[in-house]
């Protein structure tokens, strides 16, 4: 299922033609089995208004969740940027031939943070992930080459800045993988299951309105999945000051 959260277009059709199937299938029960008396009808509605409640709160809550993720992978691509600035900035304190070295390494590390972002074939990302590990090796070597040969405060800020820049791709990817759990998925489709089973079976006849609330719950679904997921849905974070800096570097 963890597959399929990555595509939320397949998540809104899957989950309209369970829950339509769902309604339908009530309606069928109902009609296989006699019509409701109207005080059994009432007490179906109270049910059915307490289901739908818990439905909306739950769908609330899982739009809350994947809102807050999105924001987290905002600002932690804010803070990488802001991290990498700085250090390049801070190359001035090191040695010129240090410093050419070490701010050639941080551009080639910056067009790697690009294409974490921007890709979203499984197979380059892989690659881009080895890369990015290789340049954070030879960074810190350099830095820490820098630091043996001048042990110096003003060194110190250099070696605290690169030490950023790591811990923010650290950070970053930490936030990607935080997705909301697949067990939070499976107990919103079952109760939204279950409500339209229920709103099938308390309805009068068959009608077009029997798939008003699949197809509203299905948009909700496909809403919370596009913003949950960072590479396969339509909104997505796009690394405004990853680039924003790439080209300020580039004029400098």
């Amino acid at each position: 299922m963890s597959r399929i959260l990555d595509f939320p277009l397949l998540v809104f059709a899957t989950s309209f033609i369970v829950l339509c199937l769902a309604a339908f299938v009530g309606d069928f029960i109902r009609k296989m089995w006699r019509p409701l008396a109207e005080d059994e009808r009432e007490d179906l509605g109270v049910v059915q208004g307490a289901a739908v409640t818990l439905l909306s709160l739950l769908i609330g809550f899982s739009f809350s969740m994947a809102i807050s993720r999105y924001e987290q992978r905002k600002n932690f691509e804010e803070a990488e940027a802001n991290a990498i600035g700085t250090e390049y900035v801070r190359t001035d304190l090191l040695a010129p031939a240090d410093a050419t070295k070490v701010r050639e390494l941080l551009l080639r590390y910056l067009d790697q943070r690009l294409l974490f972002y921007t890709t979203q074939d499984g197979h380059l990302l892989g690659k881009i992930s080895a890369n990015t590990a290789q340049l954070q090796n030879q960074l810190w070597s350099s830095i820490q080459a820098c630091t043996q040969s001048r042990p110096t405060p003003v060194i110190a800020l250099a070696i605290s800045g690169m030490n950023d820049v790591l811990n923010s791709q650290g950070y970053t990817q930490a936030a990607w993988w935080n997705r909301i759990p697949i067990e939070a998925w499976v107990l919103l489709e079952a109760i939204a299951v279950g409500c339209n089973l229920l709103i099938g079976y308390g309805t009068h006849r068959t009608s077009v309105l029997i798939i008003v609330l699949p197809l509203a719950v299905s948009v909700s679904f496909f809403l919370i999945a596009d913003i949950d997921s960072p590479r396969g849905g339509v909104i997505r974070v796009q690394p405004q000051n990853l680039l924003s800096l790439a080209r300020a570097l580039q004029t400098h």
